[in-house]
């Protein structure tokens, strides 16, 4: 068995472009520096800047895919994209944590696409309360923390970390907020302006970078910092919707 990478599992779903979801969450755990597995939750068939469908994977099958893995592999780290609703996140969540409680989990929560398309079913978010406080670190974008913060669900002790990213907000754009408990960091861009590129699934590259950050045994603050890093390189890669990686 290999053992000098420490191994990540990208619990996400399958986007035939390679933009986004379990292809673009493998090419970029490679680059990291650790060993990517990946555990399917939906079909999708979409390309860089339109989704044309979705099809959902039972819950039971992606649990036992999860549980196989975790049983044969030091699972470090789990990342987890899209995902149906509430209920399937707690299910996936418990599974991990019932495998090995010191295994972190990082949630990149995409709520719907750049193009609209919806993943998650919203009527069942008063329903994440418990789940988030299971979780190390969540990544919303800044729609989805304000959609999260009105549903009431950002309060309260036990609270996971969250990284808002900042790409989605007029004020500070291209800075990211770190927030641990009642600490708020930073994090703005490396050349002080934000002339990217947008990307398809770059929500998904800096997640899953953390997420290897975080399986090489870093600290949250330096690994969302190691993240931003790796995306802004992301952006800058090429001026089409589909980045590169290196």
């Amino acid at each position: 068995m290999q053992k000098e990478r420490p191994f990540v599992i990208s619990i996400a779903g399958f986007d035939p472009s390679g933009g986004a979801g379990l292809l673009s969450d493998s090419k970029t755990l490679e680059q990291i520096g650790v060993m990517g597995l990946g555990v399917c939750t939906a079909l999708t068939l979409q390309t860089a800047d339109q989704c044309f469908s979705l099809e959902w994977r039972t819950i039971d099958e992606i649990t036992m895919e999860i549980k196989v893995l975790m049983n044969h592999y030091s699972v470090s780290v789990v990342k987890i994209g899209i995902v149906k609703d509430a209920e399937f996140l707690e299910a996936i969540v418990n599974t991990v944590k019932a495998c090995n409680n010191e295994t972190q989990i990082v949630w990149d929560p995409v709520l719907k696409s750049t193009s609209e398309f919806t993943f998650f079913n919203l009527e069942t978010l008063p329903l994440l309360k418990n789940t988030l406080n299971k979780i190390n670190l969540i990544t919303p974008n800044y729609n989805e923390y304000l959609v999260l913060k009105d549903g009431s669900l950002l309060s309260g002790e036990n609270l996971c970390s969250i990284l808002i990213k900042g790409g989605h907000r007029e004020d500070r754009l291209g800075t990211d907020v770190l927030v641990e408990g009642e600490k708020e960091i930073y994090l703005v861009p490396t050349d002080g302006d934000f002339n990217y590129y947008p990307k398809h699934g770059s929500g998904c590259v800096l997640s899953s970078a953390i997420a290897g950050e975080l399986a090489k045994g870093v600290k949250m603050e330096t690994a969302c910092k190691n993240g931003k890093l790796y995306i802004e390189k992301f952006l800058k890669s090429n001026p089409s919707l589909l980045g590169t990686h290196s």
